[in-house]
């Protein structure tokens, strides 16, 4: 991506780039839900979302929401362990919560030492059991973490002085983290080493206007990056090239996409979390999601 495309950002992407996939082909998949922000695939196909009161709804494979619980809040990032408990990053509570499939609370965490979670954002599971997790801080302050809870409870600090840290997605091979930076409308890659320590983070695709927020990756590698504040996607490819993968003008179908995950009977199905509005929608994608930690 050059320089000039950094700068121009979405508008170079909206005025001279078609989106890869046509807006319609896509459809609303569940609606009735809370302004959903988080979403999440257990292990037997079933979608998992978030509300803004704290709703935590269970989505059949046809569609049919159900309210399992409502833990008060706003619910963000939704994320499944290999032993299919979820674990819920809710900012207005400042916690990290443990939860069965019944919506029971197992734990929740509140602090990293000294420091009390102000924004607890977006978490993934590596196949080891450690859990990584983003505190945003306080918008454009640029004071977010990037944070690991290990197997044993403990939780470290890897990363500070982050740009509104938001959306994570890891890799394959379990050796890079993706870390989007909503303010700065960029993602970092996060080299991760043996032993719990990370590398220096760089630059992985940037000029992701406007407030970039989830990140979800497909079987080849790419990675889709959602834009909250200008209702589009974007595909970065592995040598990260930059395009626009979808958009919606309107607002109404991609209405402030926040979280994507793959599903559906072929998994290769991309659902998208509308916290403007009511629903969840999918589009075929023709290609398989990578798997996350729960699903392999």
């Amino acid at each position: 991506m050059s320089d000039k495309q950094v700068r121009a950002g979405i508008f170079f992407d909206r005025f001279t780039m078609q989106p890869q996939i046509s807006l319609q082909k896509f459809e609303v998949f569940a609606e009735g839900l809370d302004h959903p922000e988080g979403l999440a695939f257990d292990a037997e196909g079933n979608l998992w979302a978030g509300g803004e009161l704290g709703q935590i709804y269970k989505i059949s494979p046809k569609g049919k929401v159900r309210t399992v619980a409502t833990l008060g809040g706003f619910n963000l990032g939704f994320t499944f362990s290999a032993r299919q408990d979820l674990f819920v990053c809710n900012f207005k509570l400042g916690a990290l919560i443990q939860l069965d499939r019944s919506g029971k609370t197992i734990r929740s965490w509140e602090r990293a030492g000294r420091y009390r979670f102000r924004n607890p954002n977006y978490s993934v599971f590596d196949r080891e059991g450690n859990l990584y997790f983003s505190d945003s801080g306080d918008f454009k302050k640029d004071d977010g973490f990037l944070f690991a809870l290990r197997p044993n409870g403990k939780i470290e600090k890897l990363l500070d002085r982050l740009s509104f840290p938001n959306g994570l997605s890891l890799s394959a091979d379990e050796r890079t983290l993706y870390v989007v930076q909503s303010t700065k409308n960029n993602v970092l890659a996060v080299p991760l080493r043996d032993a719990g320590a990370i590398g220096k983070p760089r630059i992985y695709a940037a000029g992701l206007s406007n407030v970039p927020d989830g990140a979800v990756l497909d079987a080849d590698g790419n990675l889709y990056v959602t834009c909250y504040a200008s209702h589009n996607v974007y595909k970065v490819t592995p040598d990260e090239k930059v395009s626009l993968f979808a958009w919606d003008p309107t607002g109404t179908m991609l209405a402030s996409p926040t979280n994507a995950a793959f599903g559906g009977a072929n998994f290769d199905e991309m659902y998208l979390a509308n916290l403007s509005r009511w629903h969840i929608c999918r589009v075929r994608v023709g290609i398989n999601g990578q798997p996350l930690a729960n699903q392999h």
